[in-house]
């Protein structure tokens, strides 16, 4: 799955809390995110100027302007429907996403889970999406006996 495909699937699939998500659909989501909140910063710079919050005694930059802000809103809940995706292709439920609540430790249990490879075969949240099951077809990577 490329980076286009992946971003249309995620969209297509706003709100889609079920099902399997392939790592490359999950990663290149993410890096959609990564790079459209760094093009709307400078974009959210250049119209409304750096927006400074004072907390106490400190004068702190805020890091997102209202079209950053809109983004985030409008991309919240692709990105978490995409996350108990990629949770159910590694055999979770989607509620572990919930560890992520956990500091350091959650995270890495969480990251780990993103990164690791799916369940070979149907799992109790559906059928492969490396096998074609979902609507794919197969992968062209070898599968190496583990």
């Amino acid at each position: 799955m490329g980076f286009g495909e992946a971003v249309r699937t995620c969209f297509n699939k706003y709100v889609t809390f079920s099902g399997r998500a392939r790592r490359s659909e999950y990663w290149w989501w993410i890096l959609f995110i990564i790079i459209a909140q760094a093009v709307l910063g400078v974009v959210d710079r250049m119209l409304f100027g750096a927006q400074v919050v004072q907390m106490g005694d400190m004068m702190v930059e805020a890091q997102t302007g209202p079209i950053g802000g809109v983004f985030s809103l409008v991309t919240l809940l692709p990105g978490l429907s995409v996350m108990v995706r990629r949770l159910h292709d590694t055999g979770h439920s989607g509620w572990w996403f919930w560890i992520i609540l956990i500091p350091i430790v959650g995270w890495i249990i969480l990251l780990y889970w993103m990164i690791k490879a799916g369940d070979a075969g149907d799992n109790a949240f559906g059928s492969d999406p490396l096998a074609g099951g979902a609507g794919y077809g197969a992968s062209s990577v070898p599968r190496v006996p583990r």
